[in-house]
C-alpha cells in the first residue's frame, strides 16, 4: 500500500471504524483513541496491510485489543489502589511554596531550569552544562541572576518593618 492508498484508506475508513468501536465500547473518546493509535501502528505496516487484503479487518482488530489492554490496565490499577488502600491525605502547598513557584514563573526559562536542575536534580554546574548545552559559566551567571531575582521577589515585607531592620 503506497502512501497515498494508506491515506485515502484512513479518509474512507477512520469514521466507520471509529463509530463501529464506539459502538463496541460505549465511549467516543476512547474509540477515537484506539482507532487512531491502530492507524498509526498500521502505518508502518502498510505493505503488509495491502498483502493481507484485509486492512479494515486489521485496524479494527488492533482497536479492540488496545481498548481490553486499556481496560486491563484500568484494572489492575483500580486492584492494586485497593489492596493497598487510599493514598495518604496530603497536605496542599502552603503560602511560602505557592509564593515561591510564583515567583519561579516569573524568571526566565533559562534560569528557572538552571536553579530546578541545581537545587532539586542535585546536579553540579559542570552537569548543567553539559545537559543544557551551555558554558559552565552561562550557567553561573543564570543561577546568579535567578538566586538575586528570587531573593528580592521573595523578601518578607514583615521583616522590613521590624524595628531596628
Amino acid at each position: 500500500m503506497t502512501v497515498e492508498e494508506f491515506e485515502e484508506f484512513y479518509a474512507r475508513a477512520v469514521v466507520r471504524l471509529t463509530g463501529q468501536l464506539y459502538v463496541m465500547l460505549g465511549d467516543l473518546h476512547e474509540a477515537q483513541d484506539v482507532v487512531q493509535e491502530a492507524f498509526v501502528r498500521g502505518w508502518s505496516r502498510r505493505r503488509q496491510l495491502d498483502r493481507d487484503g484485509r486492512p479494515e479487518a486489521w485496524i479494527r482488530t488492533v482497536a479492540w485489543r488496545l481498548a481490553v489492554s486499556r481496560w486491563r490496565f484500568r484494572r489492575r490499577t483500580a486492584d492494586a489502589w485497593s489492596r493497598s488502600g487510599a493514598p495518604p491525605h496530603v497536605e496542599g502547598p502552603g503560602p511560602d511554596q505557592v509564593a515561591l513557584v510564583e515567583a519561579l514563573r516569573e524568571l526566565p526559562v533559562r534560569q528557572r531550569r538552571s536553579l530546578t536542575l541545581y537545587y532539586l536534580c542535585d546536579l553540579s554546574v559542570e552537569q548543567i552544562a553539559s545537559e543544557t548545552g551551555v558554558s559552565t559559566s552561562t550557567v553561573k551567571t543564570h543561577l546568579a541572576r535567578g538566586r538575586t531575582t528570587l531573593a528580592l521577589r521573595l523578601q518578607d515585607p514583615r521583616l522590613e518593618e521590624a524595628p531596628g531592620a
